[in-house]
């Protein structure tokens, strides 16, 4: 029993029947942030999906080994503040957004979701994304750029002069190309006429949409951070806050939609063999537009948004 009280079991000297049993008791025991180590001699994956089962996503699952002759696995019980969103997890570091965009998991429109639910969705093995997360902690300290500490009347300029400024930028030349390799390719590739018809959807939907933005919700957090800075009570001219933030997160998940169409449609951008150089630039120019505006949302859904609601509720 003294390898019990120092959360160490050896699995292989439990009797069969005991073994998930001891397991789960030591488990129980613990406090937030403590941790169980397990020893076996084979891959006790089961227990994971019995203890994710019954006690659902209250834990990490970290291999210490992996065979040949034994595995070795560190469970570690969370505490309330380790239950995040997959939007918080990007916040805290911006580098596990490149674990996310692996697996096909949107940190941006669906950083409201956990881990546990997002993986439930998609019929991910949840443990293998938690190891990869946890390693890429421990590689060192997290992305230089902490745009959860910028005030947020900076931030909201900083997406304008970056990301705005990028859509502008690039939208004419998307479009251009996407219209130009649809009318050379399209009777051999007829999904190009949807490609097409979605990047215009994009394209247009942003133009109206960054205004919207800029002309009435940035210029409102302005008014909210110099109403809270000066210790004056805030005009707000009749502005729902909250309604015009789901307002804007309805179209940025209507934008990610229509990328993740395209993605379908066209295979994960694989190149046909016939594909012109033309062909090859538009689906770079996708795929680059649709990581600036992972950034880009995520800078708004998980950061400028909620810390906008909650300054207007203190003043």
């Amino acid at each position: 029993m003294d390898t019990l009280q120092e959360n160490f079991i050896d699995v292989t000297a439990i009797e069969p029947r005991l073994k998930h049993p001891t397991i789960f008791q030591v488990f129980d025991g613990l406090e937030g942030g403590e941790s169980l180590t397990i020893h076996n001699d084979h891959d006790p994956k089961p227990v994971y999906y019995q203890l994710l089962g019954e006690r659902g996503d209250v834990f990490t699952w970290q291999y210490l080994q992996e065979g040949p002759d034994f595995w070795d696995v560190r469970i570690t019980k969370r505490g309330e503040e380790d239950k995040e969103t997959i939007g918080e997890i990007a916040v805290k570091d911006l580098r596990k957004a490149e674990v996310f965009k692996k697996y096909g998991i949107d940190f941006c429109c669906g950083g409201k979701k956990t881990l546990k639910e997002v993986c439930a969705e998609k019929n991910i093995d949840a443990s293998k994304i938690e190891t990869e997360l946890q390693q890429m902690s421990s590689e060192g300290k997290a992305s230089n750029i902490s745009y959860n500490d910028w005030n947020i009347d900076f931030l909201a300029d900083y997406i304008v002069n970056t990301h705005h400024s990028y859509v502008r930028k690039y939208s004419p030349e998307l479009d251009t190309y996407a219209r130009k390799v649809q009318q050379v390719h399209g009777h051999l590739h007829p999904e190009l006429l949807e490609i097409k018809d979605l990047v215009l959807e994009i394209t247009g939907e942003l133009a109206d949409h960054m205004e919207e933005e800029e002309q009435v919700l940035f210029a409102y957090v302005k008014k909210i951070v110099f109403a809270k800075n000066m210790n004056q009570p805030l005009v707000n001219d009749g502005k729902d806050l909250s309604q015009l933030i789901n307002d804007l997160e309805s179209e940025h998940d209507h934008v990610g939609r229509c990328l993740d169409k395209i993605r379908l449609l066209s295979n994960g951008y694989a190149l046909p063999s016939d594909s012109c150089a033309s062909y090859k630039l538009l689906y770079k120019m996708i795929q680059e537009f649709e990581d600036d505006l992972h950034i880009h949302i995520h800078l708004e859904n998980n950061i400028l948004f909620p810390k906008a609601v909650e300054m207007e509720k203190e003043i």
